[in-house]
């Protein structure tokens, strides 16, 4: 009946796994007699996971930073990065099933544009996300939880139409009928403004802002090989109108927002203006360390990444050993050269050149690059997200080895 997704350590305590054991049984005995089952209180333990992504033959170990780095970028080092995105893909979808932001978005939405390098992506992961489409595409009612207005699974729809889009743009070049519909239940999720609102705490930078989840179902639109060209319905026509207004208009949120206008030009130029643009470019110049790097905790005070956050991240992130002096990491690294080259700066450049630098001496022997979790510090997910976007930002500067 239970099944758990990682072994859980020998370092937890007795009275930890005798909690634990006393609540299966209370489930095992409340499912059978129909009635809610009763929560006691557990005592506070954090199980000490063993590995990040467990499926039938995959097991693939929690990131870390004492992990050995490569001793040379490459081709077989390229090949191994491959494989982490791969198996970590899969895993996920056999175990746990959903669309998410760390794992499979990612996946979706960077894979299939680096075929060239990493060869086609899994059909399986493609299945994954058809299957995640309502059977009925119909109106979605707004709700509102603590003061906060919200469409449910706005950014679950908006990371499946993006992926589905950069599947059909890059592996098929034609629209399909299931990116057409995953469309259409995306903006029966939008918000009266334009934007998609996210809720819940994920992992930070990634849809923590309204911005940057609305970012995303732009890119989604663009995208999807047609889709935008010949949109004739009227109502689809004016939510698309919405969102590019709030695009353009929207106050940013933190300095993240302020340079995801490089992005939003790259997919909607029409909507940022050169000024606006070479602004962004500069704020991201201005954010680079002098090992070349750039920090994502530089990109925004605490309290402005999402409209609320939990005491446990804020003890987390305030806890890291470099909480008063954030080293680079990878994530924002990568991202900030993807956003340069993105924003028309030349690969060139010898800022760039340095932030290449670093990104290739910083990969690890398993062909991931680590990055410390700012949400939960646990599985490290943001260490997958980070190498989908090493290896975009590599290969926009022509540095992947075939």
């Amino acid at each position: 009946m239970f099944r758990f997704y990682c072994r859980v350590s020998s370092r937890v305590s007795a009275s930890a796994v005798g909690a634990l054991s006393q609540l299966l049984v209370i489930l095992l005995v409340t499912a059978c007699s129909g009635r809610e089952p009763f929560q006691p209180a557990l005592p506070n333990w954090h199980p000490v996971v063993e590995c990040q992504y467990e499926s039938d033959g995959i097991r693939i170990s929690v990131p870390s930073v004492d992990e050995p780095r490569v001793n040379q970028f490459g081709v077989a080092s390229v090949e191994a990065a491959k494989g982490y995105l791969r198996d970590g893909a899969l895993a996920w979808v056999r175990e746990r099933g959903c669309v998410n932001c760390h794992t499979t978005g990612p996946y979706m939405t960077e894979v299939p544009g680096l075929s060239k390098w990493l060869g086609e992506p899994l059909d399986e992961i493609h299945a994954n996300f058809m299957s995640d489409i309502p059977k009925e595409i119909k109106v979605i009612n707004e709700v509102e939880r603590n003061g906060h207005r919200y469409y449910p699974r706005s950014y679950y729809a908006v990371w499946r139409s993006a992926g589905l889009a950069e599947w059909d743009k890059h592996v098929t070049g034609e629209l399909s009928e299931a990116t057409r519909r995953s469309l259409e239940d995306l903006f029966e999720r939008q918000s009266a403004d334009g934007s998609f609102v996210t809720y819940g705490e994920v992992e930070v930078p990634h849809i923590t802002t309204d911005f940057e989840l609305t970012l995303q179902a732009a890119r989604a639109v663009v995208a999807a090989p047609g889709w935008l060209e010949s949109l004739k319905d009227r109502e689809l026509l004016g939510k698309v109108g919405r969102m590019k207004d709030y695009l353009r208009k929207a106050k940013p949120k933190n300095d993240f927002d302020r340079v995801l206008l490089l992005q939003l030009s790259h997919y909607m130029p029409e909507l940022v203006s050169a000024e606006r643009r070479q602004e962004a470019i500069n704020l991201l110049w201005s954010k680079q360390h002098f090992d070349g790097g750039w920090s994502t905790r530089d990109m925004s005070k605490l309290d402005d990444w999402h409209f609320t956050i939990s005491s446990k991240v804020r003890k987390l992130v305030e806890g890291l050993p470099d909480a008063d002096q954030p080293e680079s990491d990878a994530y924002m690294t990568a991202f900030a050269i993807v956003l340069l080259r993105q924003g028309g700066v030349s690969s060139t450049d010898p800022r760039i050149e340095q932030g290449v630098a670093w990104i290739k001496r910083e990969q690890r022997k398993s062909g991931r690059w680590w990055m410390h979790s700012l949400y939960r510090g646990n599985y490290h997910f943001t260490s997958y997200l980070a190498t989908c976007q090493a290896l975009k930002a590599l290969a926009l500067c022509e540095e992947l080895p075939y």
